[in-house]
């Protein structure tokens, strides 16, 4: 994998000059409708967002880490918790729930030596703090992130900006 030099200074520009959504006009509509699945209520949006930012680190975007990273301190989460969401493992800020879920989109993104990458224990332990509803709304908050990596790491939208403002 090649990496960029620490002296390289970093774009302030998307890599893709147009805005994916004006080039395929029914992104918003996906998108919109995963907005609202995801905010069904019956995963808390904090635990979605803490599952996104990890999401976002471990597949090496910036701007996914950037932006969930600005709706956790939006919703009055504290630093200690943001922060830790790269060692949530053994990190005392986090519920049981939100470990499960955070174990979840683990396994989902990283490859598994030993075959399975979500486990029959795993997805039990995740069914015992989402029922039925929920745990489907938190697969599905997980397929959202993914959803939106391609975007992030092909078209690299700026970090920081709106998911839209990078192309206005």
């Amino acid at each position: 994998m090649e990496k960029r030099s620490i002296t390289a200074e970093v774009p302030t520009a998307p890599r893709m000059p147009e805005d994916p959504a004006r080039l395929v006009p029914e992104l918003a509509e996906v998108s919109a409708a995963l907005f609202r699945l995801t905010g069904n209520g019956s995963v808390p949006r904090t635990t979605i967002s803490l599952v996104q930012l990890r999401a976002g680190q471990i597949v090496g975007s910036t701007y996914l880490t950037v932006l969930h990273t600005g709706f956790l301190r939006k919703a009055g989460e504290s630093q200690e918790r943001i922060t830790s969401v790269a060692s949530w493992w053994d990190s005392p800020y986090f519920t049981a729930a939100e470990r499960a879920a955070l174990a979840l989109v683990e396994a989902v993104l990283q490859p598994s030596a030993g075959g399975e990458r979500v486990s029959d224990e795993l997805y039990a332990r995740a069914a015992e703090h989402y029922p039925g509803k929920a745990l489907a709304t938190l697969m599905l908050a997980i397929g959202q992130v993914n959803f939106f990596v391609p975007v992030a790491l092909i078209a690299k939208p700026v970090p920081g900006r709106s998911f839209s403002e990078p192309w206005n």
